[in-house]
């Protein structure tokens, strides 16, 4: 079993990744850590792409000490986050994706969509969200 966490190190991704290493240690999955950005003017991207990168890095060392192994991957392929975590999950034969959620206003989910909702409606395999 593959379990994939959309993680950023936000409070909300945190709360996903808690629940993911509780499902990888009850079903023995393999746990991938995965963020997603969109491309941008390459100064911007090098700031976000390193402190994704050190996110990334502090997650898997997170989860070692509980004795668990993970991968991390971070996309940057230019369509967009939400497409690119639906291409990835299904590329890689995912069997479940935790994701996390917070309040958005209805405008704010007008204006900026929700990337969970994305997952849900599009990914090939069960959404866990965790708020």
């Amino acid at each position: 079993m593959k379990i994939m966490v959309c993680y950023e190190g936000s409070g909300a991704s945190q709360a996903a990744l808690r629940i993911a290493v509780k499902h990888a240690k009850a079903f023995g999955a393999k746990l991938i850590l995965v963020a997603s950005l969109e491309r941008r003017n390459k100064d911007e991207q090098n700031k976000v792409v390193q402190k994704l990168e050190q996110e990334l890095k502090n997650a898997k060392d997170k989860i070692a000490s509980e004795g668990l192994e993970c991968d991390t991957h971070l996309l940057v392929r230019g369509i967009s986050p939400d497409e690119d975590l639906v291409t990835y999950a299904k590329e890689q034969s995912i069997d479940e994706i935790a994701i996390g959620i917070r309040k958005r206003s209805k405008v704010g989910k007008l204006i900026f969509g929700s990337t969970a909702q994305y997952l849900i409606l599009n990914a090939h395999c069960p959404v866990v969200t965790v708020k």
